[in-house]
């Protein structure tokens, strides 16, 4: 009943939208967004009968981001929990499902970049913000189309080809942070090619003396291949070594307003290579194939000090509580690679006389990933100085089929309908023993249906509903106590409107998560995967309009007045508690101002109170490894940038970042995570 109610609002929104656009309607077509090009191919968003968010490459230099963290902020129903200002890892929740929850996917161009899906966790890896040129979010059965893990939609990062000539981007800001980029863009017009390199460096001492220095490089190449092919080839290169830990601040430290680092010779080492190609054959003007291949390898090592287990606490020299730790090194260190082959053919007919587009894909994809733990002294913290504790390798190969037809009844009125198939085996080898006759096999269906309806030119009607999945990893089904008897599955529903003109854009939408099986993540995604139903309902809404005065508005807002759990969970929730990192209410919102060669904008964001853990505890509490509850305070932050256009080849640009110097929380793990202090950039942009 309450979704219905959520939905009274959203039609209520619906009704005041319409009245506003209903005085400037005129003829045309629906001006919403820019075109969705997941998987290489430009789509009208108006086509898409679910919800769609594009950022693209202004707004991101507007927003000056340290990470796509920042990016996503600005994309209603997402919820960020920060781990440190890098980003180094990343934890999104979208829609209500707790951050880290790994029931989203994350693409670059198309292309899964997600460390494991079906065999690992999915958060130790995460794109720079660098390369991009935009992000994508679609949600509702407009992300059915893609697949697995698509309960919370996709996420799709789209990268940039650089113009013709050379571009050197610098920064300097607070923490000794340094930052670094060139791109060399160029081609033969005459072959129809375009390459582009970009590559950036950056190091800085951290936030809390949490030290970063990353790598990242792109290569890029498209070319036209006759007059109907078009190939484009990708590598890329990404190292980062960053002093990260699971361990945060005890709470005593945390209200002294302490900055110190509480794990200070944990380091998180990442290195990663990945090459992709996607083929693109338009066999007549109304067939056409796009195929992608992509391959990854990844090493994620994470050295930790262990805790003296008898006593997991001491008090510094201040006074403050600290983590005890021994002089034994345990190195967590997991190796991912991937192959992967994605096939999509797409049909305009004209099928009991309507314009039809019709969509065949399939996807084969096999991962792996070799998970190892080591022990180390503090002489030498990441020389081995003992056998493997751990040594395991986790597979799983997959096969997706999928199938959709949208068809236009109507000029105003189109039905799309779909059915994706996700098949997969999971297999566990324990090196140790030799054993590998664990397996999981799992078949699942997901049908959906949507609709559009043009009302007027600057306002459309969508809705969908949708089955969707998610699989669970291969530690919570193969040796569990509990052989799964379901996968993770829920029934999704949307209804909206959006649309706009030169200046106004806008989309407002009411959804519901229905869980007949939920499982929660727990630490590196390994939890019981037969662990009940939970509901989740809320609205949603983005709104921008474009003054002739200069001014512009940007803001969003997500209400989640439902996420809750079905039944009791031993040692785990409640029946009726909130999900954990699901706050009820967020927002976002960016003032701009454009004079001249001047740009500035003040942005907001607003994050709601959140439970840390599914008993909702409200104080803090912790257990001996530090598994952390508490009831995490809403906050706010206010950030303020400027860039400024020199000349036609030089820009200057600068920010202060959480202006008013607000302390929060931004998480919580082993410990508290501390949301970053007042900071400072400053930087330019040289183009040859």
């Amino acid at each position: 009943m309450r979704f219905w109610s959520i939905v009274k609002v959203g039609a209520l929104l619906v009704g005041v939208f319409f009245i506003g656009e209903s005085v400037r309607a005129d003829s045309g077509r629906i001006q919403v967004l820019a075109p969705v090009t997941v998987l290489g191919r430009q789509d009208d968003a108006g086509l898409q009968p679910g919800s769609i968010s594009v950022v693209g490459e202004v707004e991101i230099n507007q927003l000056q981001p340290r990470s796509t963290e920042d990016v996503l902020r600005r994309i209603p129903g997402i919820y960020i929990k920060g781990e440190d200002e890098n980003a180094v890892v990343v934890n999104v929740g979208v829609r209500g499902l707790p951050a880290g929850d790994y029931k989203t996917l994350v693409l670059e161009d198309g292309v899964p970049v997600q460390p494991g899906i079906f065999v690992g966790n999915s958060r130790y890896y995460n794109p720079r913000v660098q390369r991009m040129a935009g992000v994508e979010v679609l949600k509702g059965a407009a992300s059915l189309r893609y697949g697995p893990n698509t309960v919370g939609g996709v996420i799709n990062y789209q990268t940039k080809t650089p113009d013709d000539g050379v571009m050197i981007r610098g920064r300097y800001g607070s923490w000794n942070t340094r930052e670094a980029t060139i791109e060399i863009g160029g081609g033969a017009e005459s072959l129809g090619s375009r390459y582009g390199v970009i590559a950036t460096h950056a190091r800085s001492d951290g936030f809390m003396d949490r030290e970063y220095e990353m790598t990242d490089l792109m290569l890029k190449t498209t070319s036209a291949i006759g007059d109907n092919h078009f190939l484009t080839l990708k590598f890329l290169y990404y190292e980062t070594d960053a002093n990260i830990s699971y361990r945060g601040l005890f709470p005593d430290a945390y209200r002294a307003g302490e900055q110190f680092n509480p794990a200070p010779d944990d380091w998180f080492l990442t290195e990663r290579k990945a090459f992709d190609m996607s083929h693109d054959w338009q066999i007549t003007p109304e067939v056409s194939l796009l195929t992608v291949g992509y391959w990854s390898d990844m090493n994620r090592d994470y050295w930790r000090y262990r805790l003296v287990s008898d006593q997991p606490t001491s008090v510094n020299a201040n006074g403050f509580r600290v983590w005890n730790y021994s002089d034994e090194v345990q190195g967590n260190n997991r190796s991912f690679e991937r192959f992967g082959i994605d096939s999509r053919l797409t049909v305009q007919h004209a099928a009991f006389d309507w314009d039809n587009e019709s969509e065949w894909g399939v996807r084969l994809m096999r991962e792996e990933m070799l998970d190892q733990t080591i022990r180390a002294d503090r002489s030498s913290p990441r020389t081995p100085n003992q056998p493997l504790l751990r040594d395991r390798l986790d597979s799983a190969e997959s096969l997706a089929l999928f199938v959709q037809n949208r068809s236009g009844i109507t000029e105003r009125f189109a039905v799309t309908t779909g059915l994706r198939m996700e098949s997969y085996e999971q297999k566990r080898e324990n090196r140790q023993v030799g054993d590998d006759h664990d397996r999981f096999r799992n078949t699942e269906f997901m049908p959906g249906i949507g609709a559009t309806y043009q009302v007027i030119p600057a306002s459309q009607i969508f809705g969908s509903v949708y089955r969707a999945f998610a699989p669970p990893l291969v530690g919570s089904v193969v040796g569990a106590e509990q052989p799964p008897t379901d996968a993770e599955t829920s029934i999704n529903v949307e209804f909206g409107v959006r649309g706009g003109d030169e200046r106004l854009h806008y989309e407002v939408t009411a959804f519901q998560m229905d869980f007949s099986n939920q499982v929660d993540p727990g630490v590196s995604g390994i939890r019981n995967p037969n662990e009940g139903s939970a509901l989740i309902q809320g609205l949603e809404g983005t709104v921008g309009y474009a003054f002739e005065s200069g001014f512009s508005l940007n803001g969003n807002l997500t209400w989640i007045p439902t996420a809750e759990f079905g039944e009791d969970r031993e040692g785990e929730a409640e029946k009726g508690n909130r999900l954990p990192y699901s706050p009820e209410l967020a927002g976002n919102l960016t003032v701009g101002y454009t004079y001249g060669r001047l740009q500035t904008s003040i942005l907001l964001n607003y994050v709601g109170e959140t439970y840390g853990d599914g008993m909702n505890v409200r104080d803090f509490t912790s257990e001996e490894q530090g598994t952390w509850g508490g009831l995490v305070p809403s906050y706010h932050t206010f950030d303020f940038t400027s860039q400024f256009a020199v000349s036609e080849s030089i820009d200057v640009f600068g920010a202060i970042k959480n202006i008013t110097d607000e302390q929060y929380i931004s998480g919580l793990r082993q410990g508290i995570y501390v949301g970053p202090e007042r900071s400072f950039e400053l930087g330019a942009t040289v183009r040859f």
